[in-house]
């Protein structure tokens, strides 16, 4: 991929009068992000929050350490000072300069990404970047950089385990949200590791050694023995995997499983696995929304998990929250035929 030429930087400034984001999906047609009152959209375009204003890096930053806290991968985040014991995310952003070969002094061409995968040589983390598609790559101030904020929103939902984000929450909801949050930090919270084929058990040492054998449970898929040497293939697409290029490995998934870094996706959604934070579920990598939707009922209304025993089941199967059946436009039950023309 060429980072020097065709870089194009995408607006990062769509500001309205009012100092709020316009829609990137149906720019032009918004005239800014207002918020409803518990629906997780835009009141005038109603597309979601992440379709608008881009959180900033310390609120990103902030979400992923609490995500990370307490589990087997919080060595990837460190304490706030004066921060009563919260941590913050310690992402690793990369910054490569070359120099431009010219008649005229030497200059430096600097390229900055938000994020790149920890604990590299300069060399693998180019060649990681490298494979992934360029509107995909976390260049700062590019569309891979904004879609890599979207998608930390939309994977990893912040009021998936963090009940002050949420509209309303009892304090038995809160309970079972925190028993969730456990449970999922224990069992199938993960972050995958890039290195080299064949080496998953330096990846596994490399990430966390402190995983129970009986998480990591090593399997005869993704290898075959050829003439004494072995080739590794891809646990996504079946593909031999080149010995040279780097690859993703999970250590939920045990160190003979490996993917291309564009074959680590969601096997709900197939979206490239933001930051490579997965979720490890029957033998398939998830997104953290879609192994919470796979637990807990996911609110179609509100877009929160469902936390609640008492739900309401609407006509085409999904559960919601019982007040949050009802029409976007004016609040009356869909239970009940009304006369507005969209409803959700």
């Amino acid at each position: 991929m060429d980072l020097s030429a065709g870089i194009q930087k995408m607006s990062m400034e769509q500001l309205t009068a009012g100092g709020t984001m316009i829609c990137l999906t149906c720019e032009g047609l918004c005239t800014g992000f207002q918020p409803h009152s518990w629906r997780k959209a835009c009141i005038v375009c109603r597309c979601s929050q992440e379709e608008h204003a881009p959180s900033s890096d310390l609120e990103d930053d902030r979400k992923m350490g609490r995500l990370l806290a307490d589990s087997h991968f919080s060595h990837l985040t460190a304490k706030v000072k004066g921060g009563h014991g919260c941590r913050v995310y310690k992402r690793n952003r990369m910054i490569v300069t070359n120099p431009v070969v010219s008649r005229k002094d030497p200059t430096f061409h600097t390229v900055t990404y938000d994020w790149a995968p920890a604990g590299l040589t300069q060399k693998l983390a180019m060649q990681y970047m490298d494979m992934l598609p360029e509107d995909r790559c976390p260049v700062a101030g590019t569309e891979g950089a904004a879609h890599r904020r979207r998608q930390l929103a939309r994977q990893l939902p912040v009021y998936d385990q963090d009940p002050s984000h949420c509209h309303t929450i009892s304090e038995a909801e809160k309970q079972a949200m925190a028993s969730f949050v456990k449970n999922f930090k224990e069992e199938a919270l993960g972050v995958g590791v890039v290195v080299l084929p064949g080496e998953g058990k330096k990846a596994q040492e490399k990430n966390c050694a402190s995983l129970s054998e009986q998480a990591i449970q090593p399997t005869s898929n993704g290898t075959v023995e050829n003439n004494d040497k072995k080739s590794v293939y891809c646990s996504g697409c079946g593909e031999v995997a080149p010995e040279e290029s780097p690859v993703v490995y999970a250590e939920r998934a045990g160190d003979q499983k490996m993917w291309h870094p564009t074959c680590f996706v969601c096997a709900e959604c197939g979206e490239m696995l933001v930051d490579l934070v997965y979720f490890w579920k029957d033998g398939s990598l998830l997104c953290g929304r879609h192994y919470g939707q796979s637990v807990r009922p996911r609110c179609p209304g509100c877009d929160e998990l469902i936390f609640s025993e008492l739900y309401y089941k609407g006509s085409d199967g999904q559960l919601w929250h019982k007040e949050h059946y009802c029409c976007w436009e004016c609040g009356q039950n869909l239970g009940t035929p009304c006369s507005c023309s969209k409803k959700t």
